[in-house]
């Protein structure tokens, strides 16, 4: 099957499929599902807001925004899910993050939105992956960035 024909079929990464690529869990897992996956090449990942996110205790009580920096590592988890599903790699090496380029926030990230993750390799060398990523509420862009990962661990 083609990965196009696999896109077209609707693959989607779930909670279990997800954990088993990703060390993160609760409270700092930020990818809830990935579909759209076209492998090696690019995914849509999705993070379900709520009121009852952790940081909105204090980021900030009377108006609470996702931070930044955690909108930028919903990116990079959903990248690190598409180099895990490329590579076939399940828990016993790990991608890590290794540099933030370009990070531009437009608009704020609040309970109830729904952030689409999307993101697109640049390139990739060895073991070095380079994807531009966007965050997205309702098909308006909230946040994009460039960013570079590295797969480690054993294999």
């Amino acid at each position: 099957m083609s990965e196009q024909e696999k896109v077209s079929k609707g693959i989607v990464l779930g909670y279990q499929e997800i954990t088993e690529m990703l060390p993160h869990r609760y409270p700092f897992l930020m990818v809830d599902r990935v579909e759209k996956i076209i492998s090696s090449e690019s995914a849509v990942g999705f993070k379900n807001v709520t009121a009852n996110e952790y940081f909105f205790q204090g980021h900030f009580p009377q108006y609470p925004i996702m931070p930044g920096v955690l909108i930028i590592e919903a990116i990079a988890q959903t990248a690190g899910i598409l180099v895990c599903y490329s590579m076939n790699l399940k828990n016993q090496r790990h991608v890590y993050f290794m540099s933030i380029e370009e990070a531009r926030f437009r608009r704020p990230v609040v309970p109830g939105d729904i952030l689409e993750l999307r993101v697109q390799k640049i390139q990739n060398r060895k073991t070095i992956w380079k994807f531009k990523g966007e965050a997205l509420v309702n098909g308006v862009v909230h946040a994009e960035t460039i960013c570079t990962a590295m797969v480690a661990g054993d294999s």
